[in-house]
């Protein structure tokens, strides 16, 4: 597991350096970036989305499996809860407290997390990540983008709420969970079946090119020499994993469980905290020092706590 987990991580590490290429060598225009995340909203993720439920989710299949959500809402709450009072530790206030907040608190569980996911364990078990990372994505989609969204121009909490029921993925899933738990998945033709999975299949390296084409944008030199940044990304990446993983095994959770909620948990910090920031015009290099950091770290870290835990 160790070296196919490196492999795995390798291979990200290398889309996201094609990423970071076209951006430096300007083989893109700058907007491609936005053309990039939209892709994945719009269409790769709700495809993954669909094609995993249409074809995985049964009602057996579902109720085995549900207890999945409830480690999953567990596991943000208290992430949350430690990252509130912890962010003080690296800002004492203002919008960068916030973005402190944030890091602590998620991963990159969407993108990266299904994409490790899927080449690791296959859509089977892609199907119980889903449910794992059901009220992560609620959780980040509300309260995540509360916080990173300056008050003055923001949205409610509520509102965000709102919004997250609203962005395609959400829909894609709930259509998919549908058709699957009625068996309606018979009537469904194989052709479409085949365009969603080769969709949902480019969901990854498009997410991983989009990560290195964003972090293309900034001067990695200086975006080093902020240290508070090492310190959070040892906390999201080794010692928050690391205690949520030694928890669930003492009170004997299975291997499997442990091992999604690991990769929901210990993947690199996510493109949100460069994407909110530069669009209202807010500080925006913390944000993007712990997003390049991280994920360079993560191909050792992320292996490691496989090693560990799996």
């Amino acid at each position: 597991m160790l070296e196919l987990t490196l492999n795995q991580m390798l291979v990200m590490a290398s889309l996201i350096a094609v990423g970071y290429l076209l951006r430096r060598l300007k083989a893109l225009p700058e907007s491609a970036s936005v053309v990039m995340s939209r892709l994945e909203v719009y269409a790769l993720v709700p495809a993954l989305s669909l094609y995993t439920q249409i074809t995985k989710c049964s009602v057996s299949h579902f109720l085995d499996n549900m207890h999945l959500m409830v480690y999953g809402l567990v596991a943000v709450l208290v992430c949350i809860a430690v990252a509130i009072p912890l962010s003080a530790v690296f800002a004492k206030g203002g919008y960068t407290r916030n973005v402190y907040k944030y890091a602590l608190t998620f991963g990159n569980y969407g993108y990266m997390g299904n994409f490790i996911v899927l080449e690791l364990f296959g859509s089977d078990v892609f199907y119980r990540y889903t449910l794992v990372s059901f009220f992560v994505g609620l959780a980040c989609s509300s309260w995540g983008l509360y916080i990173l969204i300056p008050k003055e121009k923001g949205a409610s909490l509520i509102e965000n709420i709102k919004r997250f029921f609203k962005t395609p993925p959400f829909p894609a899933l709930l259509i998919g969970m549908l058709i699957g738990l009625t068996g309606l998945s018979r009537y469904v033709p194989d052709f479409l079946l085949k365009a969603l999975e080769n969709a949902g299949n480019c969901q990854g390296p498009v997410a991983m090119l989009l990560a290195g084409f964003v972090i293309g944008g900034f001067d990695i030199k200086r975006l080093f020499k902020n240290t508070r940044v090492y310190a959070v990304t040892l906390l999201r990446l080794v010692v928050i994993p690391v205690l949520m993983a030694a928890v669930l095994k003492a009170i004997g959770t299975d291997s499997m469980t442990v091992t999604l909620l690991l990769v929901a948990f210990a993947t690199p910090i996510g493109l949100n905290t460069v994407v909110y920031p530069t669009a209202y015009s807010t500080e925006v290099e913390t944000g993007a020092a712990m997003t390049v950091v991280s994920h360079l770290l993560s191909v050792v870290t992320l292996p490691f706590m496989f090693y560990l835990f799996v």
